[in-house]
């Protein structure tokens, strides 16, 4: 048996080259540290909630600033959407656009929070999560991993010793 390092002849035994110093033997791999749901998770999480808060922003956007504008009887020159629908959709429109937005950006903030290990991102991403439980499918998801991880009394207590002093 030959150094790879410096080609000194070895003996099986030896764990190391008396030449160089290399070891010949691997070292023994240090057991890696146990890691903890919450851990493992919340790095996850905090991408997730910002994709879905980014998609949120993008349909309260339309809701708010450009699709009220197809009700207005001056919109492309008095020829509105339609004669029939009442005056008071392309407001209503508008406004569960700003609630949206209001709430895609709180989506955006507990992301963040959760990424940076925030102390207050884990009540802010359980309270939205409860909310975004009612919307099928991605929200519904979203909700169910992010109270999975966050809302457990153990998870409460790992959270607290991995987040950022406040």
């Amino acid at each position: 048996m030959f150094c790879d390092k410096c080609g000194t002849s070895l003996n099986d035994t030896q764990a190391y080259c008396p030449s160089c110093g290399k070891p010949m033997k691997g070292a023994p791999p240090s057991p890696a540290p146990a890691q903890s749901r919450v851990t493992g998770h919340v790095r996850l999480l905090g991408i997730f909630w910002l994709a879905y808060s980014a998609i949120q922003l993008m349909g309260s956007w339309f809701l708010a600033s450009i699709f009220p504008r197809f009700f207005d009887s001056r919109f492309l020159g008095g020829w509105g959407w339609s004669p029939h629908i009442p005056f008071f959709v392309g407001g209503l429109l508008r406004a569960v656009g700003w609630l949206l937005l209001a709430r895609g950006l709180l989506g955006v903030i507990a992301g963040w929070g959760l990424l940076d290990r925030q102390p207050w991102a884990r009540i802010l991403a359980i309270v939205l999560a409860v909310f975004t439980l009612l919307h099928l499918v991605l929200g519904t998801a979203l909700g169910v991993y992010t109270l999975w991880v966050l809302l457990p009394g153990e998870s409460e207590r790992e959270y607290r010793q991995m987040a950022r002093p406040a």
